[in-house]
């Protein structure tokens, strides 16, 4: 027997999201349609999940699930389009979907899907897509400096080696460091780097030197990775 559950169809063309339908009634399961995010947000649904497809995903799954976040949603997101790569599909993944149909949804896709759900796979998938959230949340409340100061703690430096790769003292980075611990509710290093680990943020410490300050009361753009220069004090007042 089928299971019975409601799929949230958002995006796409009116025909594709009535094609999705009818096999997913053919299926023993119910569809409600939407044409954009805005309007299924609007009516919140409190079961079921998400298949978000056509222009959707020019947002990025992430986009979706960040908006979805924000309005209280956490019922899982699967995406769909045609002929998918497989880039795609790791994306998505990565960015916090369940699963990714091929459209037209197929008896084998769809079968998988309802053996993820049957698994327990997708509450456990939202637990985890919370987490990330609220992790992501936190990291955002840090300023570049502190940022990247946990980006290289994740890579197992030293306060030396990271003085030395933002050109500061090992003292400023102590500062940020402790700073950064402190949003983060972080009493051990090694819990600020779960976070970062759960929030799935894949920008190294080195792409982030290479970035343009956000704001101007921000620090200069950090230099390339060099030795100690004397009065590194001196230089992180000047930035």
């Amino acid at each position: 027997m089928e299971q019975q559950i409601t799929f949230h169809i958002v995006g796409g063309s009116s025909r594709d999201r009535a094609e999705q339908a009818r096999f997913i009634y053919a299926r023993g399961s119910h569809a409600e349609l939407y044409g954009e995010l805005g309007e299924l947000i609007q009516r919140a649904p409190a079961g079921g999940l998400i298949v978000a497809g056509g222009d959707m995903l020019a947002r990025g799954i992430g986009s979706i699930v960040d908006e979805l976040a924000g309005a209280g949603i956490w019922l899982p997101v699967v995406a769909a389009s045609e002929d998918p790569q497989v880039q795609q599909i790791v994306e998505a993944v990565k960015q916090g979907a369940l699963d990714y149909l091929t459209l037209p949804i197929g008896h084998r896709g769809f079968d998988r899907l309802l053996a993820k759900i049957a698994a327990g796979e997708a509450d456990s998938h939202v637990v985890a897509r919370r987490a990330m959230v609220e992790a992501r949340c936190k990291i955002a409340a840090l300023s570049r400096r502190e940022r990247q100061v946990l980006d290289w703690l994740c890579e197992g430096s030293s306060n030396k080696h990271i003085a030395r790769a933002l050109d500061i003292s090992p003292r400023t980075v102590e500062i940020h460091r402790a700073n950064m611990m402190d949003k983060l509710g972080a009493q051990h290093a090694s819990e600020a780097v779960r976070l970062q680990c759960i929030a799935a943020l894949q920008s190294t410490a080195r792409e982030m030197a290479a970035r343009q300050p956000e704001r101007e009361d921000l620090a200069a753009p950090v230099q390339p990775l060099r030795p100690a220069a004397a009065g590194p004090d001196a230089k992180e007042r000047a930035a």
